[in-house]
Parts: C-alpha cells; structure tokens; sequence
C-alpha cells in the first residue's frame, strides 16, 4: 500500500471535482525540463529495510565523529557533556509534545519552564530582561540589529571583524530585504580584537555595533571601551555570545554597557547534533522590551492569589498583524530551552563557574603544548576554552591531514574566511571538559608530523 491509499476510481473522482484530466496536469506550472521523466539515475529502485539500514551504516562509518576522535572543533558549535538526566526529563510527554502556550490555563508547566529559563539567561547576561528563546544565534543576532534600529531610528550597523562569518552572513543577507547599511571590518591575524578600528567607525548615524565575546578567533574585546563610544553616538552596543559557558568565568556583557545581549545557547544541554536544532538566547535592558523580538512568559496572582504564569509580550506575525510584528523569525526553540534550563539548574552559579575553571584549565594545557611543537605560533595573549594559532602551511590542509591520522584538531580560519588568503595559516582550536590530556598529547605529535 503506497502513502495514500487511494485506488484509482477515487484518484479519477477527485480529478474530476477540479478539472484535470490527470495528474500531471497538476504540474504544468514546473518547467518539462525540471520534471524527472523516469527513476532517478544511479539510485536503487527499492530495497529491503535491512538492505538500507547496512548501507546507510556503512555510509556513517567513514565519518570521523566527535565522540571516536581526539576532538578540538568549536567555532560557534561546542562539545560539552550533557548529563543524561537532561535527556531523559526533556523525553517526557508533557514537555516533548507540548505546543505553544496560547492558553496558560492548560499551559501552567510550559509558561513557568519558559520563565525560568527566561531568568537564567538574563542572570547569565547581565541584562534587565531576556525573551522565551530565539531560532538560533545567528537569526538572534540579525534580530538585535533590527531592535537597534527601531530604539535608534537609524539603519547603519558596524560588524566588528571578529564576529563568526556565518553570523555576520545572516545579518548581510537580510539586511538585502531592509536596505539597512552593513559596516562589516575586515579580520586580521593580530593578537588583540579590533576594538579601536569597530570604535573609529561609529558615528552619528550608527544604529548599533555588533561584538563578539569572545570573539571568533577566541580574544577577548573590551566592551566597556566599546560601549562607551557607542553610547557617546546615540548607538547601542550589540554583544554576541556563542559559547556561554565562558560566562562563567568572565563578567556578563550587561556588566559592561550593553544594550543588548544575543547568542548561542547549544552549549550548555543541547549537544552538537549533527548541527541542529540550536537554541538563540537574547537579552536587553528593560526600557526597550516592547521592542524586543519573540516571546516574553511573565509571573502574576490567579484570581485566588496564586502564583501563575501567562505571555506577557508575544510581539510576532503569529499574534498580531503582520506590519506590526517585531519579527517573523523569532520562533522559540522551547524544548532545546528546557534542555539548556535544565543542565543550567543542575550546575548552578558555582557549578557553571567550575566548569568554565575547567575549559580555561584544559584550553591552557592544549595551548601550552601546541606552543612546543616546531611550525606552530600562539596568536592570542587572552582566551577562554579557544585561541587562534598560526601555523606554516593552510590549515585547510593540516586539518585534512590530521582526520586522516583520526585527529579533529580545529576549524582552519580559511574555511571560515575563503576569501581572506592573509587567515588561511590561521587554525582555530578548542578544548572543553571532554578533552583528556591523552588527547592533546596525541593532537601535539600528530600535528608536529603534518608540520615536519
């Protein structure tokens, strides 16, 4: 029996009820030369379940996966052990198949995880306020510099050159649909972030500044320097953060002047997942809540004096008219955010602060070894769990070579930066709590065999 069980006298009858002769009369409108005219060429016609699962098995094991291999890989995308209570409390049917929260009388449970969640990340961000979850980091950030541009009645965004080149890509793509002006600064391979050429670029029309922290290449900017100059120009400061663990070592970007605080959430209870799905976090200060993207779950009294959750703002194309929404890509990630809030209440303030002690630790062992091995320059003076080193060749290459050696020893800023020959020595490298010291020894040997 196919998909829809339909014979073919029922097929004839719904033909006819709209007047088509066939059922390729229902693609006229796809160009013939689109159209497949027969089986798709170089693909088994059918097989067994058995025949396709040993194939596509076969397929996987040329993979080199991040849990079978010494793995330094990060750039925006971080391996963490996710402890398997979160797992198995985000698999409940309550949570699992729950939909969004439009009725909070039969919504309780999903409205208060929301909230919680709500006000771990403010916490972690050091903002006023945070909203119930954002598509990802990326969209989160291209959401920031429209919120900038309603607060500030300007449309010129500058895009420091450490922010990663997916996001900054995001935000250049849908800047084409606002006709907003994009500064993005070009990134070099130097010790220290561009904070003097990102504040030489602010001026009276700037909306806002786009910062990473830490910023792609694992430096570490001065925001309060930062913020400052974009305040003395009516401009808001913008900080992107794509691994918030680092937040538990060093001080929350709300801390240091920003507006407003966006990034990746993947890190703490989600997992890499093949790259999806992700989890956009963003926070701001309390006087531009109405116009901040997305949801907001608020706490208030029943009518019996109990504590009780609804949606408080929810100031999207799905709930109001579309010319009215703050944005119609804001869906919220709500179980990846239970998943975060979860791992996050099982750390807690100290728990987080010790797990960022330990990246810092492990990045500084990987760090201090790579430094030994003969071809390889340290680029930063500062870093978190990642930093830039400088090798004698494209990186491109050593990271090829050393998957062949059964080694994922970091992501080449010529991958990042194709177009930039001056990065392509340039190898970004990571280590979080999952990297043993066996696995940098053999990350150091292996590499110093590329290099010789």
């Amino acid at each position: 029996m196919r998909y829809l069980p339909l014979t073919p006298a029922d097929r004839a009858e719904m033909l006819g009820v709209i007047g088509a002769a066939s059922v390729d009369d229902l693609f006229v409108d796809v160009p013939a030369e689109a159209r497949l005219s027969g089986p798709i060429e170089g693909l088994p016609a059918h097989a067994s379940e058995m025949a396709v699962e040993r194939h596509m098995s076969a397929l996987a094991a040329k993979n080199l996966s991040a849990g079978t291999a010494p793995f330094f890989i990060g750039a925006g995308a971080y391996r963490h052990h996710v402890p398997a209570s979160v797992d198995h409390l985000i698999q409940r049917g309550e949570f699992l198949t729950a939909y969004t929260p439009y009725q909070p009388e039969i919504a309780q449970g999903t409205l208060q995880v929301l909230f919680e969640f709500q006000t771990q990340v403010a916490r972690l961000f050091g903002t006023d306020i945070a909203n119930a979850s954002m598509y990802d980091g990326s969209t989160a950030c291209w959401e920031a510099i429209l919120m900038a541009s309603r607060v500030t009645r300007k449309t010129r965004a500058v895009l420091s050159s450490g922010l990663h080149p997916h996001y900054a890509e995001v935000v250049r793509t849908m800047a084409k649909f606002t006709e907003d002006d994009i500064v993005s600064l070009k990134p070099e391979l130097v010790a220290e972030a561009d904070d003097a050429a990102v504040i030489a670029q602010i001026d009276d029309k700037t909306s806002c500044v786009v910062v990473q922290y830490p910023d792609v290449m694992g430096r570490i900017p001065d925001l309060a320097a930062i913020a400052d100059a974009a305040h003395a120009k009516g401009a808001l400061l913008v900080v992107v953060v794509t691994e918030p663990v680092a937040l538990g070592m060093i001080e929350a970007p709300g801390a240091l002047g920003a507006d407003i605080v966006v990034g990746e959430g993947q890190s703490i209870g989600v997992g890499l997942q093949f790259g999806g799905p992700y989890l956009g976090l963003f926070g701001c200060r309390e006087k531009f809540v109405r116009q901040m993207p997305g949801r907001l779950c608020g706490q208030t009294v029943d009518a019996e004096g109990k504590r009780g959750f609804v949606l408080t703002l929810s100031t999207r194309e799905q709930h109001i008219r579309r010319e009215k929404a703050t944005s119609n890509i804001c869906t919220n990630s709500g179980l990846c955010a239970l998943a975060f809030s979860i791992h996050l209440t099982l750390l807690g303030g100290e728990g987080l602060a010790q797990l960022a002690a330990v990246n810092h630790d492990k990045a500084q062992t990987l760090i201090e070894r790579l430094a030994k091995v003969p071809g390889v320059t340290v680029l930063n003076e500062a870093y978190f769990n990642e930093a830039t080193i400088v090798l004698t060749r494209d990186a491109r290459e050593v990271v090829r070579d050393l998957a062949d050696r059964k080694v994922l020893g970091g992501v080449s800023l010529g991958r990042l930066f194709p177009e930039n020959s001056d990065l392509h020595k340039g190898l970004l490298v990571t280590a979080t709590e999952t990297v043993t010291d066996e696995d940098i020894e053999v990350f150091a040997r292996e590499l110093e065999g590329v290099l010789a």
